[in-house]
């Protein structure tokens, strides 16, 4: 396996094999909670991917516990409104430079994919699950709705039922439950994810 890194990222791994790319959000600590630094390189990866004929599939994973725990509130806390809106940006920006990706993009999720996490992971062609994952949309506990486009992307996923259920009760869902509102497309036990 290719380590890709570079000295630009500080929050992700980027290792290349086979053709397969595998990004890797690396903030374990904060349980890969998306912070602009996060946002910046996560754009900044897809645009190598789009610069790069050695990659042909982009595969989405966290370390550690969480696939990703949705935007850093710690960060977000305290920002003025050009600010937030800057950081809305941000994801916006990242989130479509996946979503536009031209190769299939896959997100491995395990543990909580929750906000921006479940946000991004919508941005994916494919979403494979462990069996212990958890997603939801909880931004409406904290009186905001989800930023960075997953108000338009889950309903087309799950259907607006199913959407509306995840962002105005802010409950998370377990792999079956997302398996059966199609919102992942397979689940694997937790060793074969």
């Amino acid at each position: 396996m290719k380590n890709l890194n570079t000295n630009a990222l500080e929050n992700l791994k980027l290792d290349l094999e086979n053709h397969v790319l595998i990004v890797t959000m690396n903030r374990p600590k904060a349980l890969n909670a998306l912070n602009t630094a996060m946002l910046n390189e996560i754009e900044m990866a897809a645009a190598k991917v789009e610069r790069d004929p050695e990659v042909r599939v982009l595969i989405i994973s966290g370390e550690g516990k969480a696939f990703g725990a949705g935007a850093d509130i710690g960060e977000m806390v305290g920002l003025s409104r050009a600010e937030a809106k800057a950081f809305a940006d941000a994801g916006h920006r990242a989130f479509k430079r996946i979503d536009d990706l031209y190769i299939p993009v896959i997100a491995a999720i395990h543990g909580y994919a929750l906000g921006g996490g479940l946000e991004l992971a919508l941005c994916c062609d494919i979403r494979l699950c462990s069996e212990t994952a958890k997603f939801g949309q909880p931004e409406v506990g904290l009186g905001i709705t989800p930023g960075f486009g997953g108000t338009q992307r889950l309903p087309r996923v799950v259907g607006t039922s199913n959407a509306m259920t995840l962002t105005l009760t802010g409950k998370p869902v377990g792999a079956e439950d997302a398996l059966r509102m199609r919102l992942v497309n397979r689940v694997y036990p937790d060793a074969e994810l």
